[in-house]
This record gives structure tokens, sequence and C-alpha cells, in this order.
């Protein structure tokens, strides 16, 4: 037995009326999924463990944005700020527990934008604390990605270190004392 509803009739618009609304219904819901797996948060925190900061990070079609604000750093000075390979952050050990820096998919990567064999994926470009020593910054790496199995950085952490990174010596950049870290989530 087929059943034909004529568009005109009262049964066959209301069907239509039900079918578009669950049609709409799911496509919101598939890029609402879309949307929160194409943003992730990273929560800083200090040595003595409370919060100082927060970086937000958009997936773009060949990398990642970083939009990032940390306060209680050392003013006026430039700090260096790379993407960590353990997503763990315990104040205690000095944010020694987040690893090295991540490298990417390319493992015999040296570190730095200068360095003959780098940069490493992780590797970010020094920072710049201002004189009310919060760290506010926009930067894009197209070495990472949110989720992509080969440069995915969710689940690790960044750090800011003490001081500026000089983007050759190995294995770190001499980038110092790790001063905050956050797990991307």
């Amino acid at each position: 037995m087929r059943c034909r509803l004529k568009p005109e009739s009262k049964e066959g618009l209301t069907m239509f009326r039900t079918i578009a609304v669950f049609a709409l219904a799911v496509l919101a819901t598939a890029a609402a999924a879309q949307q929160s797996s194409q943003t992730a948060t990273a929560e800083f925190i200090g040595k003595d463990g409370k919060e100082t900061g927060r970086a937000t990070l958009t997936a773009g079609a060949k990398g990642v944005l970083f939009e990032v604000e940390i306060s209680g750093l050392p003013q006026d000075t430039w700090v260096a700020f790379h993407v960590h390979e353990v997503g763990t952050c315990d104040p205690d050990e000095g944010f020694e527990s987040a690893g090295n820096h991540f490298a990417g998919e390319d493992e015999n990567a040296e570190h730095g934008f200068l360095a003959a064999n780098g940069p490493h994926a992780g590797d970010l470009p020094n920072q710049y604390v201002g004189a009310d020593g919060i760290l506010r910054a926009h930067l894009f790496s197209s070495f990472v990605s949110l989720d992509d199995p080969r440069t995915a950085i969710r689940g690790r952490a960044l750090v800011i270190h003490q001081n500026s990174d000089d983007n050759r010596s190995q294995p770190d950049g001499g980038g110092g004392e790790r001063l905050v870290c956050a797990v991307i989530r």
C-alpha cells in the first residue's frame, strides 16, 4: 500500500514541515559538533597552582590560531612560548611533567626557526610581556593542528619560559625556567 500525500493537502504540508524541522535539527547538531571540534582552550597555571590566564585555539585549514592572555609574568621582556609533548602541568615539578617540545611528525627536527634542520612543530615565536606583566597575543602556526594524528596538539601542553628563545640552541633554545603551563583541551 502506498501513501501519497499531496503537497497542497493539510497532511502533506504537516509532513513536509516535520521533515524540514528534523533536517534542520540534524544539520544544526552536526554544525555544533564540527564547531566544538574546531576549537580548544587551555587554562594556564603558575608555579603556585593558581590560574594565571587562558588560551583559545582555533583550527584553520592550514594550522592553528592561538589567542592568549596570561598575567603575572616578568614585565617588559620577551619570553619563549612552546607546545610541549605531554599534557601534564605539575607545578611541584616546575612543569617538567610537560616533557620536551613537541617535535611533530619529524622526530629528527631540531629546535628553532633558525636551526638547519628546524623547527620543531611546537616551536612558537617569542612573545612580549608588557609593563603590566600581561602577555596578550594572537599568533598562527602552520606546523600544528588540533586533531590531525600527525600534528595534533589537543591534549598536549603550552609552556611559557622565563627567557626569550634564541631559535638555534639545542634542545630548547635557552628559554630557561618554565613559568606557566596549560593543557590544551
